[in-house]
């Protein structure tokens, strides 16, 4: 894995994607290893990020490396003109390795064909947030002791969410049996169920979780994304389309676990939050073992 840039979650074959999970596991048991001693590490955010960002920056602090970079494309040359090639060619020449986030798709391979350095996609408009995968499929492992054949229910917008694109294609790989809930304007693309449909693998579109909820080993949910809508009206009719509340959980399995990507709005109500159920945060701070797991591949300082 030195070396290999990671734009898409399937640049990563299934025993790639448990070697990093193997890996964040030792790291959470000793996240502080003075192992990037010497090693400068881009993060370029041409789009806003708290989460995603720190926790690269935390994984990176904790191993003793260097951040440079920018977390608003206002701070770079970028508002000058300058073009992404020219501007990962620079960087390239200050960094070991480079994290991008951007909003269009695609950029982050083409950053990766242009940059003298590995490349990983920190999210590249609606297309994948391959990290996010990672630790989401970190924190499914964690909880219910294995990947294999649960009952996989991701809610909100399926439509333009980027870290539902890629954990459906991950999860694939373990026989996931997926429940897509979604408004009709949000529903999962169709290259996604013929994705599925090639695989022979099982899933069920709803619009609504309340009757089906109890089938559930993990719910993702994420939230109605207003950055995506070009209709401000589009937006405003779904952003409240579905609210999970404390008392929905009462007659669900006793290994349900509820994911989120974060940020959340009003998708989950804070009644939650107290649920033993409920596992969004310990997934966030999962996000700085497994991303120490991945630059540390890439970078060849663990194999």
């Amino acid at each position: 894995m030195k070396n290999k840039n990671l734009i898409s979650i399937n640049d990563y074959s299934k025993e790639e994607m448990l070697r990093v999970l193997d890996l964040a596991e030792e790291f959470e048991k000793n996240p502080t290893q003075a192992i990037l001693n010497g090693k400068v590490i881009a993060t370029l955010f041409f789009e806003p990020s708290t989460r995603t960002r720190l926790s690269f920056e935390s994984a990176v602090n904790r191993l003793g490396g260097k951040i440079i970079g920018f977390s608003d494309s206002s701070s770079s040359s970028a508002t000058k003109g300058e073009s992404l090639k020219d501007t990962i060619k620079t960087v390239s020449n200050y960094s070991d390795l480079i994290v991008m986030r951007h909003p269009i798709e695609g950029s982050a391979r083409y950053a990766s064909e242009v940059a003298t350095v590995p490349v990983i996609n920190a999210g590249d408009g609606a297309n994948q947030h391959p990290t996010q995968t990672l630790l989401d499929l970190y924190s499914i492992r964690k909880t219910q002791d294995t990947l294999d054949n649960l009952n996989l229910f991701i809610v909100g917008d399926l439509k333009y969410g980027r870290t539902v694109h890629s954990l459906l294609m991950a999860m694939a790989l373990f026989n996931a049996t997926y429940y897509f809930i979604s408004p009709k304007e949000l529903s999962i693309p169709q290259e996604y169920k013929m994705f599925l449909d090639h695989l022979g693998l099982k899933y069920y579109e709803h619009t609504d979780f309340k009757d089906i909820i109890s089938e559930a080993d993990i719910m993702y949910v994420t939230r109605v994304q207003k950055e995506r809508f070009s209709d401000p009206i589009e937006y405003e009719k779904t952003k409240n389309a579905y609210v999970l509340r404390n008392r929905m959980l009462q007659n669900t399995k006793s290994n349900l676990k509820i994911l989120h990507p974060l940020p959340r709005v009003n998708e989950i109500n804070t009644d939650v939050d107290d649920n033993a159920k409920a596992y969004y945060f310990t997934q966030a701070l999962n996000g700085v073992y497994t991303r120490q797991a991945i630059i540390s591949l890439i970078l060849g300082l663990k194999n």
